[in-house]
């Protein structure tokens, strides 16, 4: 038998390093083609399979070529959401908004009270000069700094920047420069914001240590309005939950709860009266939620209302900012103060806002959603039922809708997911989203992971569904002001934030376990107007808004 011919060791070695080589750049097979149509639900057959691998292989190509190009954080895709339907009317907008001072405001005793006081009351106290700007900031860093060891609320208490910010506003008060109702007010931001010289650590550990050189057009809005800025409020990591790489943000009605997310330090320290009001961010809750959780206000303002110029986007076509604070009103202030126009995001509208407090509400054409509100057992339900016939005491008569049916509900949530996923891209593929604090099912690292295997095709038909779901809620919505919801437990929360729709929830009392309970309202597409003033008068026949959790 003739012996085979020994292949020489320098051509072995050759011949494994050319198989690894071509292994290295094709990276996959035919066979895990076939395995990848399993995640997506799909069949091809082995002809179609042989056809189509080239593409994918040039596909692949095309790929590695664009993650060679850095993409800034401030870069929204060209494709722009626009949530505005067929048919659609737009309300009349009020231009040149006035907000009224009272005079007759005085320092409260016990001192500590202050904590809690509204916006307007404290406008009175800093424009007739009963206190500084100063000594008002003074006070509200305090409390930053006593209870940031309970509640974990904070990412930056900005000592340097506020007093420097209280000393101008003293200086222009007292020489006549009165700049409006916000001049010499505290307030925090979410830590999604960016200021100069602070961390902006969208409360996650790959970005701890991150300080970025801009200013997000919401804090130079407040500045200009001369706001002091006290602190930079926790965010769950990457907008998700009330987990950050510090710890958990808490509850001050309960401290062994967490104050809900991912605006949960913007909640919390509202709450706890650490500052007068807080800046947040929606895009699935994240405002509604911690404002319900810690007994605040909260309006979402409809998509586009407000400038993510120098925030983090999480959804480009669904991310919202707004304003969280003591009660509608000063909701109401901060937001006209915040939206608008900016040059810096596309995606902004140039309207005017304004609110006509004497409105009569019986003249608002209201809806309920019956059947949610009727199935809710819980005390949150009780509470919104109660709240209902003082509504109706009050001279508003809701007529009963449901939310729009057929829609694919449970699809919507790749929306977000692929966004995030497209955002974050660097993010997961240096693996840094390994060191993230919470690593389980629901975590945002493994929410950012499985954001590579949703298809393209299906982030569209996502998109198509949601086009349907706008005109279904546009024929829900045109005859009604206001629609009245339960604030969780039911559709509205997925689909206004789908639709871009502005929200407020309210607090509505307390359950069994003296945790706060709300409602909310729905308006219509850039009629934050009429939801605020609901709101307002149900707060004014209620006493549910100046609650504060007790020890604080």
């Amino acid at each position: 038998m003739p012996t085979q011919p020994k292949i020489p060791y320098f051509v072995f070695l050759l011949g494994l390093m050319l198989l690894f080589s071509c292994a290295s750049k094709r990276e996959f097979t035919k066979r895990d083609v076939k395995k990848s149509e399993r995640l997506i639900g799909i069949h091809f057959n082995k002809e179609h399979r042989d056809t189509l691998y080239p593409y994918l292989q040039r596909n692949r190509e095309g790929f590695d070529s664009l993650r060679k190009y850095p993409i800034d954080n401030a870069v929204f895709p060209a494709v722009r959401f626009d949530p505005v339907p067929f048919g659609f009317k737009m309300s009349e907008q009020i231009e040149n908004q006035t907000w009224e001072i009272p005079d007759n405001v005085a320092i409260p005793e016990p001192y500590d009270l202050l904590a809690f006081y509204t916006i307007p009351q404290l406008a009175s106290l800093i424009k007739n000069q009963k206190i500084t700007s100063t000594k008002l900031t003074q006070f509200f860093l305090g409390r930053l700094k006593k209870y940031q060891p309970e509640l974990q609320c904070s990412i930056s208490i900005t000592d340097s920047l506020a007093m420097a910010q209280a000393k101008r506003a003293d200086e222009e008060i007292q020489n006549g420069h009165y700049r409006g109702i916000l001049h010499g007010i505290p307030y925090g931001t979410k830590d999604l914001m960016s200021v100069p010289g602070y961390t902006t650590t969208w409360g996650a550990a790959p970005y701890k240590n991150q300080v970025l050189d801009e200013t997000a057009t919401v804090v130079e809005k407040l500045e200009e309005a001369g706001a002091i800025l006290v602190a930079k409020l926790v965010s769950g990591a990457l907008a998700r939950g009330d987990v950050w790489f510090g710890g958990k943000t808490k509850n001050p009605w309960d401290t062994t709860q967490g104050a809900s997310g991912s605006s949960a330090g913007s909640g919390s320290a509202t709450s706890a009266g650490l500052v007068p009001f807080a800046l947040g961010t929606e895009t699935l809750g994240s405002i509604t939620s911690p404002s319900t959780r810690n007994g605040i206000t909260g309006l979402r303002p409809t998509y586009g209302r407000v400038s993510r110029s120098g925030v983090m986007s999480l959804s480009w076509s669904m991310d919202k900012v707004g304003p969280m604070g003591r009660n509608a009103e000063d909701c109401a202030i901060v937001f006209s103060v915040i939206q608008g126009r900016d040059q810096k995001d596309l995606t902004t509208v140039d309207l005017p806002f304004g609110v006509d407090w004497k409105k009569d509400i019986a003249d608002l054409k209201v809806a309920y959603l019956k059947k949610d509100i009727e199935k809710d057992t819980t005390e949150s339900g009780d509470n919104l039922r109660t709240a209902l016939k003082t509504l109706e005491e009050m001279g508003v008569h809701p007529t009963p809708v449901e939310m729009p049916k057929e829609i694919p509900y449970r699809g919507f949530d790749i929306i977000l997911r692929a966004e995030a996923g497209a955002f974050f891209d660097e993010l997961v593929r240096s693996g840094e989203v390994d060191v993230m604090v919470e690593q389980d099912f629901r975590s945002r690292a493994n929410s950012l992971r499985q954001s590579r295997f949703i298809p393209a095709v299906e982030y569209i038909q996502a998109n198509r569904q949601r086009q349907v779901l706008i005109q279904k809620m546009q024929d829900l919505m045109k005859d009604y002001d206001v629609l009245i919801s339960p604030t969780f437990g039911n559709k509205q929360l997925m689909a206004t934030n789908l639709t871009g729709h502005p929200v407020i929830a309210i607090p509505t009392g307390l359950d069994d376990k003296n945790h706060p309970t709300s409602m909310t309202f729905v308006g219509n597409l850039y009629d934050e107007a009429s939801i605020l003033v609901l709101a307002k008068a149900f707060q004014e026949k209620t006493t549910f808004d100046e609650m504060h959790p007790p020890g604080f």
